[in-house]
């Protein structure tokens, strides 16, 4: 075997470096008897003289995937033998390149993966390759405990990784290094990696080329690191199998970020027999083993399919939310915003609006809802108004159980919202003769909201009763009051009236969230981003408001019912455009005027 040197190699260092060059990768043989071949021959004749050495060094500086098919190795211990040498596949070849075309011109970039795809081999061999060649650089590893970090004789640790690929190069290819705990250092250029956990105050006070975050959707404090590594750095790399929707993560996957794609379909070995499915999935022989080894559905999306929503313990069944989603899903028949007077709080018109905030299912008829013969609820779910999160009105029929509009906005102030409640009311019972049941969910914010509804005199609303005794006795306090039995009452009730069809949700703004309420720690169920101490996502993501809104607006149906069929005893109502149903229709608007 021969290997033709370059005459004139080609300097180290950045500025000579393109991440599209491998002028020296295509004289490498992939077939790992000849690649073994071709490292004995190169490594002799680096051995044989000074001059062939620093050739060969100068070659590997300007080629980064000849320095890895040529000299680097890995180790596996699930395999005979452990110690392989690094022989890249195609999506690896192009990752590895697309990593340090990030870290070159400084731009943060993500790796979304199945299990088991080399991916935190590859951030460590771009720190190490850009360590090795380019002076002056500094890195940074990071994982979400110390000992995963830098252990010594653990080869789960990242610094341990990078100990095994120095301790298999040629002596006259490794520089002069100093090794301490959580610390590498290039004696002869000045580089440097360096090590640490995921804390809030990660690399604060420093600067580096480049910071890798291992794993970073198992990391709890997700949010305080990025934050703490937005200055520190132009270029973060995040690395990680789904671990649901509430994490860091997830928002930055679901971001604008650079992002790498690491699917098992693209492992040659994982993909062999590769085949599609009934429902238009990809498997192979591999998948469907170790879809048998796997203990559960979750962990099938979380460590193979790269499926956010499903590495979730899900509160609704995606199944059932994606059959009823096809059956009820409807485009709003307008978008519009409500006209009223602010002082009066009377009720104009809706103004249809190409961006309004009100979606109605219902017909208008010169701004007003046309007349309609039914009760009607309207139930809220109240934020702040200060942008991170959205407030919903959600307005349902009693008879049918339909969702018949939505009113969403994360910058009206619950005040404001009580006002454009009272109005919704006004308008509703314009086209019932009936006043409307508002409900709403009365912590927090819902207390402003509570203090308007009561200071205008409205009186059709939902007061707080004792859930837990068998007389349910009502209070004279306003509002539902959230409790974590409370809400995991409502949104079991909400699951039940779903699946049943007893609710009928035409937004799909619903169904999204639906698919986001997980299980989490201590009984409790909660959209999944509840959890996140920081928000980066603003209202540009939802927080579960709408499954809130709507499953208060069932429980309000339900009393409703109740109130109007005169308890269990009468399970009567007359027939939609009797004689009877008229002369109720009348007494109810003329009792509905005075109580205005």
């Amino acid at each position: 075997m021969s290997l033709e040197l370059s005459e004139n190699p080609v300097l180290a260092g950045p500025e000579r470096w393109k991440a599209s060059a491998q002028p020296y990768y295509k004289a490498i043989p992939k077939d790992v008897t000849a690649n073994l071949l071709f490292r004995k021959a190169i490594v002799d004749l680096g051995n044989s003289s000074a001059e062939h050495a620093e050739s060969i060094r100068n070659m590997c500086a300007a080629d980064p995937l000849f320095y890895i098919n040529a000299f680097v190795w890995t180790y596996d211990p699930r395999r005979t033998p452990s110690k392989l040498p690094m022989v890249t596949y195609e999506y690896q070849d192009e990752g590895i390149m697309a990593l340090l075309e990030s870290i070159k011109v400084g731009q943060d970039a993500l790796i979304e993966k199945s299990r088991d795809m080399g991916a935190s081999w590859m951030i460590l061999i771009a720190f190490e390759y850009l360590w090795h060649f380019w002076p002056d650089q500094s890195f940074l590893m990071v994982s979400r405990k110390e000992s995963l970090v830098d252990e010594k004789g653990d080869p789960d640790s990242l610094f341990w990784k990078i100990d095994f690929i120095h301790n298999h190069l040629p002596t006259w290819l490794l520089p002069p290094t100093s090794r301490k705990l959580l610390s590498i250092v290039n004696d002869s250029n000045g580089s440097t990696i360096d090590g640490d956990s995921t804390t809030g105050d990660i690399a604060r006070g420093g600067r580096r080329t480049a910071i890798g975050l291992d794993e970073f959707a198992s990391v709890e404090n997700g949010y305080e690191a990025l934050a703490a590594t937005g200055d520190a750095t132009n270029c973060r790399l995040f690395n990680s199998t789904p671990k649901g929707m509430g994490n860091a993560f997830a928002d930055l996957a679901h971001s604008k970020i650079k992002k790498l794609v690491f699917h098992w379909t693209l492992h040659p070995r994982k993909a062999e027999g590769k085949y599609l499915d009934d429902n238009g999935k990809w498997r192979s022989p591999w998948y469907d083993r170790e879809c048998e080894r796997r203990s559960h559905p979750m962990e099938i999306a979380q460590e193979l399919d790269i499926d956010y929503l499903g590495s979730d313990y899900q509160f609704f069944d995606p199944i059932m939310v994606s059959e009823v989603q096809r059956l009820q899903m409807r485009h709003p028949m307008h978008r519009c915003e409500i006209r009223y007077d602010e002082e009066t709080g009377d009720f104009r018109f809706f103004d249809e609006v190409t961006d309004g905030r009100f979606h109605l299912w219902v017909p208008l008829r010169d701004g007003q809802p046309v007349m309609i013969d039914d009760d009607f609820v309207i139930a809220g779910d109240i934020a702040t108004g200060t942008g991170s999160s959205n407030s919903v009105l959600s307005i349902g029929r009693r008879t049918t159980g339909e969702k018949v509009g939505e009113f969403v906005c994360n910058n009206t102030r619950p005040e404001a919202l009580a006002k454009i409640a009272l109005a919704l009311c006004k308008a509703f019972e314009k086209s019932s003769g009936r006043n409307p049941l508002l409900i709403w969910e009365a912590n927090g914010p819902g207390r402003n909201f509570g203090d308007v509804i009561l200071e205008s005199g409205y009186r059709s609303i939902w007061w707080k009763q004792d859930e837990y005794r068998l007389k349910r006795s009502i209070t004279d306090i306003p509002g539902f009051f959230s409790t974590k039995e409370s809400k995991l009452s409502l949104l079991g009730d909400f699951r039940r009236a779903v699946k049943s069809g007893e609710i009928i949700i035409p937004s799909k703004g619903t169904y999204d969230e639906m698919r986001q309420y997980v299980f989490m720690k201590g009984d409790k169920v909660a959209h999944s981003r509840s959890s996140n101490k920081i928000d980066p996502s603003g209202a540009d993501q939802n927080h579960g408001d709408r499954v809130i809104a709507d499953a208060l607006l069932w429980k309000g149906i339900g009393r409703r019912r109740v109130s109007s069929l005169g308890g269990a005893a009468n399970s009567r109502r007359e027939p939609d455009g009797s004689m009877a149903a008229r002369m109720t229709m009348r007494r109810n608007r003329k009792r509905s005027a005075q109580r205005w």
